[in-house]
C-alpha cells in the first residue's frame, strides 16, 4: 500500500511523539537522580546536550507532521538522528572512561595530583570540587548511567532514522 497524505501521519506521528516523550522522560530522570544526590560529572553534563536540543527539535517535528509539512518533518528527524548519533558516541566514550578502556578528560579523571604540603592540600580542598568522570556513580542492571545513556541514545537514533525514512517516502 502506498503512503498517502491520509495514512502518512498515522505512521509518523507516533514516532515523533514517542521520541519526544522519551527525551522528556530521560531529562526528568537525570534531574531526579541529581536531586537525589548524584552530582553529574563533566561528561554527564555533555551527554545531556543532545536531549536538551532534541526536545526542541522533537516538538518542531511533531508540529511539522501535524501540519503535513513533510519536508520539515524529514529535516526534524534528520537533526534528531544526528543529535542522537552524537549522544550515542558520547555515552559510549563516557562508559569506556568508566571501564578504564581509554582515558577521560584530564579535568575529571585520572590520578589526583598530590599536594606539596599540608597548606597546598588545604587550598586544593577549598578550591576544587571535582566529580570524577572515570567512576560510575550508579550501576543499574550491569550498566552505568553513561552506558544507559548510550543505549537510550542508540534507540532514539534508530527511531529517528525510521521516522526520516517514512517521512521521505511518498
Amino acid at each position: 500500500m502506498a503512503l498517502t497524505m491520509k495514512t502518512r501521519p498515522r505512521l509518523i506521528l507516533p514516532l515523533a511523539i514517542g521520541v519526544t516523550l522519551a527525551i522528556v522522560a530521560t531529562i526528568l530522570t537525570v534531574w531526579a537522580f541529581e536531586r537525589a544526590g548524584y552530582t553529574p560529572c563533566e561528561l554527564c553534563l555533555l551527554e545531556r546536550q543532545p536531549f536538551y536540543a532534541g526536545f526542541a527539535v522533537g516538538l518542531l517535528t511533531i508540529v511539522s507532521v501535524l501540519t503535513r509539512r513533510w519536508g520539515l518533518a524529514s529535516i526534524g528527524f534528520a537533526v534528531l538522528a544526528l543529535l542522537f548519533a552524537a549522544g550515542t558516541v558520547i555515552g559510549v566514550y563516557h562508559a569506556g572512561v568508566e571501564w578504564k578502556f581509554w582515558p577521560g578528560p584530564s579535568g575529571c579523571s585520572g590520578a589526583v595530583q598530590a599536594a606539596a604540603g599540608v597548606s597546598d592540600f588545604m587550598k586544593q580542598l577549598e578550591s576544587v570540587k571535582v566529580v570524577r568522570c572515570d567512576a560510575a556513580a550508579l550501576v543499574v542492571a550491569g550498566l552505568s548511567l553513561a552506558g544507559w545513556n548510550a543505549v537510550i541514545s542508540l534507540g532514539l537514533l534508530i527511531c529517528s532514522l525510521v521516522g526520516l525514512s517514512r517521512s521521505r517516502s511518498a
